[in-house]
């Protein structure tokens, strides 16, 4: 039996009063700095993480190959996401780091813009992207690598302020 849903805190804004999805006016909004921070990881095989890290995978580079992809993929998020809005993006700064123990890769994006609205669905889009990179490159070596845990650690800037996830990580990509 499902549950009823709680009630909405904030009204959702790419729905017009009709109930039809919109493109959210951005016109009279404030030019400011936003920046959003998200990680996301992938879990495999401790033979694909050697794999990975030996560069010795057939199709090159693995994580330099994912890196380009997840800048790519912010930078394409508005051609993916239908109501997203195009940004100019000042910087996009990917990280992976890898922890052998658990056989992941973590990957997290930095994403900013001079704009009037945020980067958050930038920074989401270049996690899930970068990681997408890593399975197909190493899908021959293991199928069953598992995606988890893609969420925003931070967003700052804009009229509504920053948002900084409960156990958010302190690492964020270099400077």
């Amino acid at each position: 039996m499902s549950r009823p849903a709680p009630p909405m805190t904030q009204p959702l804004t790419h729905f017009d009063t009709a109930g039809q999805a919109h493109m959210v006016d951005i016109g009279d909004k404030a030019i400011t700095r936003r920046v959003a921070l998200a990680c996301g990881r992938i879990r495999m095989e401790p033979g694909t993480l050697a794999l990975i890290l030996s560069g010795t995978a057939s199709k090159g580079d693995v994580l330099g190959i994912a890196r380009i992809a997840a800048i790519q993929g912010a930078k394409r998020t508005a051609d993916l996401i239908p109501l997203c809005h195009p940004i100019a993006l000042t910087r996009v700064a990917i990280e992976f780091d890898t922890d052998a123990d658990a056989s992941t890769i973590t990957c997290t994006a930095r994403v900013e813009c001079e704009g009037r609205t945020g980067v958050e669905m930038e920074a989401l889009t270049a996690v899930q992207v970068g990681l997408l990179t890593i399975y197909d490159m190493c899908k021959a070596a293991d199928r069953g690598m598992v995606i988890e845990d893609v969420r925003l650690l931070e967003k700052h800037g804009g009229k509504s302020g920053s948002f900084v996830a409960r156990q958010a990580s302190s690492r964020t990509p270099s400077s």
